[in-house]
């Protein structure tokens, strides 16, 4: 890999949230001498956005489709970086090259059925190469699958305890991009959606006790939560965030680095007061059921932000988001963690997100979990863990565990 042209490629780069990849790279990478690139299919619009950043770098052209055309990309790089999505339409060729010139690769994918077709087709091969493929490295999944870790982790380093589950809890406001949109309604178009609602979807193994079967299930109601004292209610990412998590413990299980035995992760939108709880969780059903009818989902695209397209440079910077997690040790002792930061979620907190985790692999691989000898399809936990908790330290994320007041 020393020998390859660059450490990183960008691709998808012209694209709403591959622009701001291309920003933050522009703005961090240089003084860390990462030689990077940028791709995708359209060279003219991918040298407007070189131009409009102000970078010097190298642009790369390949169809996503076209299998040999990426293959000439992949094999040039150390780490694939790519926004570009639905990941079940444009990201096979990529990752099956990646996989065949053990170049590590990192998405913003939260489409979990074609995450399930990669573990199926890749882990082996990937995890005998020490090969990390890491989906859902954007704000889909790393708060929940890094704060869980996290507080594992703290409760095993500081008291020598497991962990029984974690809990997380979240705030955001900003707003959502065509690239988001369009995934979400591939997922319904391509019948993904039974597959996303099963809560072990991604786990290794099926070895899971009816303590964890009964804890897992996806939250249907609004309710009024003990341990944070609010009212909570189903979080829409949480069929995406709860998958990562239990594969990321599934994972750790299987290395002989156990969470604990029982160990069970759920989360939730975190509310002050029941009413907009109960109103924002009938609002998103009425949603879901519009988009599972075939007919109605044809008719509100059109009115929907495209590919391509997103919110505004102040809604972006005016947004926000806060994940608290709680987390409770085998004997019943609790610890608390916090992970947020200023910033729309969807675009500039996963652009961070991904970035960094794709400069992990780039710079420090020698440092992550398991060593530089670990591969597979992997989780930001099993994949980056402690080394990507302290790149969004650096980058002025909160990142924060302890032991709970409570």
């Amino acid at each position: 890999m020393s020998e390859r042209s660059y450490d990183v490629i960008l691709y998808g780069a012209s694209g709403f949230v591959g622009k701001q990849t291309v920003q933050y790279f522009a703005k961090h990478a240089a003084s860390q001498t990462v030689r990077w690139a940028i791709a995708g299919r359209n060279r003219q619009k991918l040298e407007a956005v070189r131009d409009q950043v102000g970078v010097n770098v190298d642009v790369l052209v390949a169809d996503s489709r076209d299998q040999q055309a990426i293959d000439a990309i992949v094999a040039q790089t150390r780490v694939i970086l790519t926004t570009a999505g639905p990941f079940a339409l444009y990201g096979d060729a990529i990752v099956d090259a990646c996989i065949r010139y053990k170049t590590h690769y990192v998405d913003i994918t939260g489409e979990t059925p074609w995450v399930r077709t990669l573990i199926d087709r890749y882990h082996s091969q990937a995890a005998l190469d020490g090969t990390r493929i890491i989906p859902c490295c954007g704000f889909d999944s790393v708060p929940s699958d890094l704060g869980a870790y996290l507080i594992v982790r703290y409760l095993q380093q500081e008291f020598q305890l497991s962990c029984q589950q974690v809990k997380a809890y979240f705030q955001a406001a900003g707003g959502f991009n065509g690239g988001t949109l369009a995934s979400a309604f591939n997922l319904y178009d391509s019948k993904g959606l039974a597959q996303m609602n099963r809560p072990f979807l991604l786990n290794p193994s099926a070895n899971q006790s009816p303590t964890q079967i009964e804890r897992s299930h996806d939250p249907q109601v609004p309710f009024f939560d003990a341990d944070l004292k609010t009212w909570v209610a189903p979080f829409f990412m949480g069929v995406v965030n709860t998958r990562i998590v239990r594969r990321s413990a599934g994972l750790y299980e299987d290395w002989q680095e156990s969470y604990g035995a029982e160990f069970s992760y759920q989360e939730y939108l975190k509310f002050n007061e029941p009413l907009s709880a109960f109103g924002l969780t009938a609002a998103l059903g009425l949603m879901v059921g519009v988009l599972q009818q075939p007919q109605l989902r044809s008719l509100i695209k059109p009115i929907l932000p495209q590919p391509g397209s997103g919110p505004s440079e102040q809604t972006m910077n005016d947004g926000w988001f806060s994940c608290e997690l709680i987390g409770t040790a085998s004997d019943g002792r609790k610890v608390q963690a916090t992970i947020r930061d200023q910033g729309d979620p969807g675009n500039r907190a996963t652009v961070k997100f991904v970035c960094e985790s794709a400069l992990c692999l780039a710079l420090q691989a020698d440092e992550l979990p398991g060593g530089s000898a670990r591969g597979g399809i992997l989780t930001p936990a099993t994949g980056l863990g402690e080394v990507l908790a302290e790149r969004l330290r650096g980058a002025g994320m909160t990142v924060d565990v302890y032991l709970s007041s409570n």
